[in-house]
């Protein structure tokens, strides 16, 4: 379970996140459940990734920021009850 460092970053744009998802028991909470979600720096949602199951692997998702200013963003994979963020930043 890892979320590896968007690349580029600072990115102007688009972007990539990789990050894998591990085997987990049947009774973990949110087994098999996979989200990736940005955040600005107030919290807020501003965009939605990923939000599917998944079996175990490594995956890379494409995110186009273009729509949203500059600034410092936070990217969270949720995945069998735990969570990992990272931070990135976007200029224009």
């Amino acid at each position: 379970f890892d979320i590896l460092q968007n690349y580029p970053n600072p990115f102007n744009g688009q972007t990539l996140i990789t990050y894998s998802v591990p085997a987990m028991p049947a009774q973990s909470p949110g087994y098999g459940r996979t989200k990736l979600v940005i955040y600005d720096l107030s919290g807020r949602e501003v965009a939605m990734l990923v939000d599917r199951p998944e079996p175990p692997g490594e995956y890379t998702v494409h995110f186009d920021g273009s729509h949203l200013p500059s600034g410092v963003y936070f990217y969270a994979l949720h995945a069998g009850g735990r969570v990992v963020a990272r931070r990135m930043v976007l200029m224009k």
